[in-house]
């Protein structure tokens, strides 16, 4: 069994990421390499109160994300089955969705098990601050290699924290709402709250809740850093 000092070292694969293309190429290999038959890379953003996917890149088949759904994928995610490195992990069997408590309903068990998705690990990703994640799953329960899985949590970390740039223009494509967008935008005109509000036709109070919402999907410190970013990404 390799030591942890072992699993810590940095892994070179990571300099080989300079493209989206380079990113499916890597977690391709990783999922061979542990016996998965699928991944999903995921941010979490915070969208009106509630917990949001976004799919940095993913081999699943499109009509099975729209399937299931983004706040499910959410779900899986911040499950309580998701460790953090150096954690052993323990998977979501669809065939036992009654354990699952809360988190899955038994319908949704089955589309997972019908999709391909017989069991599934959620893997935490420490990678500054981002909130990663990287769901691996397989078409029959037991198929991944457990002590394969906990090398390739770490491989992950080193790897995509090496190409921040990259993970943040994945995970910035537009996340905010057509709202949010708008406030962000009049504000970035030099428009008050109120004034926004006037333009847009709601409270002063939804406009600061758009703003705040919008600050937090950027991980900003305020405003005009939320304005910043949102002007480099293009998205006003």
């Amino acid at each position: 069994m390799s030591s942890p000092a072992a699993l810590l070292q940095p892994d070179a694969s990571g300099s080989r990421l300079t493209s989206r293309g380079d990113l499916t190429s890597f977690f391709m290999q990783l999922a061979a390499d542990i016996g998965a038959d699928s991944y999903m890379l995921v941010a979490i953003v915070h969208d009106q109160d509630r917990n949001d996917a976004r799919i940095l890149s993913s081999n699943w088949i499109f009509d099975g994300i729209e399937l299931i759904g983004k706040r499910l994928i959410a779900n899986l995610a911040l499950g309580p089955l998701t460790v953090a490195p150096g954690v052993r992990p323990k998977p979501l069997v669809a065939a036992h969705a009654p354990d699952a408590g809360a988190l899955l309903s038994g319908e949704e068990a089955r589309l997972l098990d019908v999709l391909g998705h017989a069991e599934i690990y959620s893997l935490r990703l420490n990678v500054g601050r981002q909130r990663l994640f990287v769901l691996f799953s397989a078409a029959e329960a037991g198929k991944i290699d457990l002590a394969a899985l906990m090398k390739a949590q770490i491989k992950c970390c080193y790897a995509l924290s090496s190409i921040p740039q990259l993970i943040a223009a994945a995970s910035m494509q537009d996340p905010l709402s057509d709202r949010e967008r708008e406030c962000l935008f009049w504000v970035s005109e030099g428009k008050t709250t109120d004034e926004v509000a006037v333009i847009l036709g709601v409270s002063s109070n939804t406009v600061n809740s758009y703003i705040t919402h919008a600050i937090q999907k950027f991980a900003a410190s305020n405003r005009a850093m939320a304005i910043a970013t949102a002007i480099r990404s293009g998205i006003i």
